[in-house]
């Protein structure tokens, strides 16, 4: 593999201007990037009131949200150095995440062809590992 077109710095500064925007991407405020390396990126989220649905747990909506933006910004840490367009997204929900817990959002490449890009996200409890979410996620790269 070549030189990575992004680096760690530049990642999170482009993180920290995603969301200082007016529009939604702001809701990803308190994430933290942990590492990363080409094609993989680690974060972090302390669950706080505001992530949360009526029940105190993390909100679903936002768990999406992170499956899409994580991955895309593990997209960018490549070679290719392109976000792509989401073409398919699922998440699997297998346990909840209350407030005070801290969250790891690890996303992968799993592959990248001339067109399509292949994803996974784990989102897992910091202190026990047990996994809170999976995501998958295909984007597509054009030309």
């Amino acid at each position: 593999m070549g030189s990575v077109r992004a680096t760690v710095e530049s990642m999170r500064d482009g993180l920290k201007n995603l969301v200082k925007t007016q529009d939604f991407d702001r809701v990803l405020g308190k994430v933290k990037l942990l590492s990363a390396s080409p094609g993989k990126v680690v974060c972090e989220l302390k669950v706080e009131e505001e992530h949360t649905n009526k029940h105190g747990t993390l909100h679903g909506g936002l768990t999406a949200t992170l499956v899409d933006v994580i991955s895309t910004v593990a997209l960018i840490y490549t070679e290719r150095g392109v976000p792509g367009v989401s073409v398919d997204m699922n998440i699997t929900y297998t346990s909840a995440a209350k407030i005070g817990e801290e969250v790891l959002i690890t996303a992968q490449i799993l592959k990248q062809g001339r067109n399509l890009a292949f994803a996974s996200v784990d989102l897992t409890n910091k202190a026990t590992g047990k996994l809170i979410a999976q995501g998958r996620h295909t984007k597509y790269m054009g030309q």
